[in-house]
Order: structure tokens, then C-alpha cells, then sequence
């Protein structure tokens, strides 16, 4: 007789949390803790809602931002500025076991909503505070916003070209104080499995930005001269960018080491005396000859179509890439082949959702729930607290919910 193991539970089945968020960052941790079983039960303002509900309408009618850090979310739409309101979210987070908050410098202080107090109320939970520069210093007050981070953060001096600085192409100041906060919910729910006790965790984005600035922060830091802006090439390492191929299209390749020259120069450029060429035998030397490097490539690629590039870096085992689009991504082979690609509901109907980069083999798969309307868990989830028929009409009339 074969016994079929049953595939185990998502990390986070049982585990409640409670978010009074908008935009990216809070709702982008949020949505990791959702994926991986957790019931997210997410707090909007009852005028509009989260104001990234606002940004496009490109997701069938949606918000592209919206979607992507929202789904598997139950919307709850209150004014916490009423006592009733506020009253709601403090019971909801009497059974949570996580609170996350995003909202601007001192506003969750003044409605007893952030984390200090919070935990202070409640031992066992984990309440997290997500600001853009930290509660103390004399930034804690500025208005942060992702752009403004990747400036202070040094991200945009070492981004663009050698002329022209320019901001990252997705939110990543947002981004990064998201993984932080997921990573240190899951830290601290870890700990407080073995003490019994929560506790408060604060992330900043600039915090966050300024750690992923590792590489040019500590060489800098350490002697080392600012590293300049190259576009897509290496400020160090030579033949290092992206190159035009015959059929328009664009190839990066990185060439790491001296072994690799000599494979490129003899497979690829068909210029087998360049491996020995002291202008370019060496790391060094091809940088300090980058013009000339860069054309010799540029010369052997620019004959090729791009598959026929790609297939001959390969097969000479340099590493290489295609410079693709954001369309040619959504059709990416390697996403197609691994199956990475599922529906999830919304307000306009099935929506094409990338499954999560966490892969947990044997267990079920991600929850990948629906993308919520503004407050359409509103009278489920306060029915849940105890609430009437009537007390939810009453708070419906007054505008306390939505």
C-alpha cells in the first residue's frame, strides 16, 4: 500500500497580521507575509483607500503598483481619525500576532499605533515601524519618498551615464525597506517562538538603500575613489557592457578574468593573437584600453545576429545576456519553462501574477489570493469582532467605514 504524504502547510498559515499601510513598502512586505499563508488583514482610508490605488490604471482598469503589492489582502476601510475607527483596528490587533505600519513621521505616535506602544501593550506581538529616514537624527521629519531615498542614499551618484546621473527604474529605496521588514517579521516571530515575546522592529529606507550601497559605500570608506557612472559598462573590468548585435538587438557579456579573454579572443573574435597582446593580455590593461576593447567587440558582435552572439559566448563559456524589454520579460523563456506564472483575482477580473521567488519544495504552493476592492472585508471582518448588523449600518452612515 502506498502512503501519499500529505505537502506541508505554508510557513505562515495561522498567523494573523494587521497593517495600516499605502504605497510600496509597508504593502510589498505585507504581500510576502500573505503569500506565505499569513491572513492579511490591511487597513485603508475610507477615501479612496491606499493612495497607490490611484497611480494608473493600467492592470485592466488597476493600479500596476496596486496589484503587484496588494493581492491576497482583505480591505477593511475605516477613519482612524474617528475613536471608532481606531477602536476597530485595537481590537483587531488584541488577536494579531504582527502589525506593520508606513504611515508618515509620528502619525502612528499620535494614534497609539506605533511600535513601541503597541508592544508595550501587547508582549507577544511583533509590531513594525517602516519610515523613510528612522524615528530620531534630523531627517526623521523629512517626507520620504522612493526617489527622494535613492538621492540621499548615494544610489543615483553611481547610476546613468558618465554625464547624466539617473534614479533606478523600479522603487528600489521602497523595495528594500519591504525585504527588511519581511525578513525581520520572520526573524521575530522565529524569537518569539523560543521566548514567548515579540517586539518592535523599525526599518527606514534609507537604512535599507544604504546597505544595498555596499560595494562603493565600504570602497569608498576605505581609500577608494568614488566609482564612476558607466552606463552598462564596469567602471573596473573590461570587455564588461552591452553590445550592438546584426539584427538590432543588444548582448552583455563579462569577461572576468585573463582565461576568459584568451576563450573570447580565440572562439568569439576570431582573433587569436589578441589573448597575448600585451595592450590587452590583462585585466588591467584592457581597461586602460577600454575604448579599443570595447570596438574590438563591438566589431565581431555587430556581425552577428543575436541568437548567433549569444550561442557563440556560450559555447565559448563566456557569460553573457540579452538587454530585454520589460515586454520581452513578461515572455521570458526561462519564466515560461519553470512555470512562474499563475492568475489571481481582482476587482477587474484574472489578473497574470508571477508566483514567488520562495520556492518551498513539499509544501503547498504559495497563496497567491485575490487583489481586494476598497473595503470589500469590511463587514466580514468587523462581524468577526462581534460587531451587529446595526453597529456596522451605523458606523456605514456616519463614514467611519466603508
Amino acid at each position: 500500500m502506498i502512503h501519499r504524504m500529505q505537502p506541508l502547510p505554508l510557513p505562515l498559515d495561522g498567523i494573523t497580521v494587521v497593517a495600516v499601510e499605502q504605497a510600496v513598502s509597508a504593502p510589498f512586505a505585507t504581500r510576502q507575509l500573505a503569500d506565505l499563508g499569513a491572513r492579511v488583514i490591511k487597513i485603508e482610508r475610507i477615501d479612496g483607500g491606499d493612495f497607490a490605488r490611484g497611480y494608473d490604471t493600467a492592470a485592466a482598469g488597476l493600479a500596476s503598483h496596486f496589484v503587484w503589492c496588494n493581492r491576497g489582502k482583505e480591505s477593511v476601510a475605516l477613519d482612524l481619525k474617528d475613536p471608532r475607527g481606531l477602536e476597530v483596528v485595537r481590537r483587531l490587533i488584541v488577536d494579531a500576532d504582527v502589525f506593520v505600519q508606513n504611515l508618515a513621521q509620528g502619525a502612528a505616535a499620535r494614534l497609539g499605533l506605533d511600535a513601541a506602544t503597541l508592544c508595550a501593550a501587547h508582549p507577544r506581538l511583533v509590531a513594525v515601524d517602516i519610515s523613510g529616514y528612522g524615528a530620531s537624527g534630523p531627517y526623521a521629519g523629512k517626507r520620504a519618498y522612493d526617489m527622494l531615498v535613492q538621492c540621499e542614499a548615494g544610489l543615483v551618484s553611481v547610476t546613468g551615464t558618465p554625464d547624466l546621473p539617473v534614479k533606478a527604474g523600479i522603487p528600489v529605496a521602497d523595495i528594500a525597506a519591504a525585504m527588511y521588514a519581511f525578513s525581520g517579521v520572520l526573524a521575530a516571530l522565529v524569537r518569539r517562538g523560543t521566548t514567548g515575546r515579540g517586539g518592535p522592529v523599525e526599518v527606514s529606507m534609507l537604512d535599507a538603500l544604504a546597505e544595498w550601497m555596499g560595494h562603493p559605500l565600504h570602497h569608498v570608506m576605505h581609500g577608494g575613489t568614488p566609482p564612476a557612472r558607466t552606463s552598462l559598462a564596469h567602471a573596473v573590468i573590461a570587455p564588461y557592457d552591452a553590445y550592438p548585435t546584426a539584427d538590432g538587438g543588444r548582448v552583455l557579456l563579462s569577461v572576468q578574468n585573463d582565461r576568459e579573454w584568451r576563450r573570447l579572443a580565440e572562439q568569439v573574435l576570431d582573433r587569436p593573437e589578441l589573448a597575448d597582446d600585451p595592450a590587452f593580455a590583462t585585466n588591467p590593461a584592457r581597461v586602460a584600453n577600454r575604448e579599443r576593447t570595447d570596438a574590438l567587440v563591438a566589431e565581431a558582435l555587430g556581425a552577428l545576429g543575436a541568437d548567433e552572439a549569444v550561442a557563440r559566448l556560450e559555447n565559448a563559456g563566456i557569460a553573457c545576456a540579452r538587454l530585454r524589454d520589460v515586454q520581452e520579460v513578461a515572455e521570458h523563456p526561462q519564466l515560461t519553462a519553470r512555470d512562474r506564472w499563475r492568475q489571481v483575482g481582482s476587482p477587474a477580473g484574472p489578473l497574470r501574477a508571477m508566483l514567488p521567488p520562495i520556492t518551498l519544495p513539499g509544501g503547498e504552493e504559495s497563496r497567491m489570493g485575490a487583489v481586494p476592492g476598497l473595503g470589500e472585508h469590511t463587514g466580514a471582518v468587523l462581524r468577526g469582532l462581534g460587531l451587529t448588523d446595526r453597529d456596522i449600518a451605523e458606523l456605514l452612515r456616519d463614514g467611519v467605514a466603508r
